[in-house]
């Protein structure tokens, strides 16, 4: 938890020194619904835990064929598959739609609302990827490992901070590349990839070029969500009638 939070303020302070958009700034209010949202995506994240560590303390290797220095890369290399895999189909699948798209209500791309997450969309994401490492036969300690990676990760791609990563881009996940994600723009809305960007080159939605903007941020239908601001609608939203709306 100290890290998770040593990651979030060192990135805020940069937001507040080097912002891409100042209109993206969180204010004091956002920052205390992002509060809220953070202590549910931390729940979110220990329910995903105990069936997590129930599968891998079985099935992880106690004796791992690969040595450690080897096994990181390549679990964070099939993670981020895996984390790709998730995560379009969270776009494209109308049920998983309705627990991701929370995290698409906001107008905003920032740290903070990097937690803005319904809480099962959580468990799903973080028990799918790690069961997956699992089960392939890597070590807990390079699942783990690979989820600290993941975390810091996920709070940078959402900084609201004016970085150019440059030929990296090409390799890496980054605030340029997803603040394009969170688009409502369709044409524009590619890189479902969190981590690391190659997973978008190679299956067509990489949709980023030097010193490309969104035109907007946020839902292709913005009534489809209650508002972030509205956290009990937000929860209970997978359980109202679908109806067809266009997805982020």
């Amino acid at each position: 938890m100290a890290y998770v939070l040593a990651t979030i303020v060192y990135l805020a302070g940069l937001e507040r020194l080097i912002p891409y958009e100042r209109a993206w700034l969180p204010t004091r209010r956002e920052w205390g619904l992002y509060a809220l949202y953070f202590v549910l995506t931390v729940i979110g994240g220990a329910l995903a835990q105990v069936p997590v560590m129930a599968v891998v303390s079985k099935v992880a290797p106690l004796h791992p064929a690969l040595p450690l220095w080897a096994e990181i890369p390549l679990a964070l290399l099939l993670s981020s598959l895996a984390s790709y895999a998730v995560h379009r189909a969270g776009h494209d699948i109308p049920l998983l739609w309705r627990l991701h798209g929370v995290h698409h209500v906001p107008d905003k791309v920032n740290v903070g609302n990097n937690g803005v997450n319904h809480v099962f969309d959580i468990v799903l994401a973080q028990f799918f990827v790690q069961v997956s490492l699992s089960l392939i036969g890597f070590s807990e300690h390079a699942v783990f490992a690979v989820g600290v990676f993941i975390i810091a990760q996920g709070y940078f791609v959402h900084a609201n901070i004016d970085v150019r990563l440059g030929w990296l881009n090409h390799l890496l996940a980054s605030p340029e590349l997803h603040r394009m994600h969170h688009s409502c723009d369709k044409a524009e809305a590619g890189h479902f990839g969190s981590d690391l960007s190659i997973w978008d080159r190679l299956f067509g939605s990489y949709t980023w070029r030097p010193e490309r903007r969104p035109r907007a941020i946020g839902l292709f239908d913005p009534g489809s969500f209650p508002r972030s601001g509205a956290i009990f609608s937000t929860l209970i939203h997978p359980l109202r009638p679908r109806r067809k709306t266009p997805r982020a």
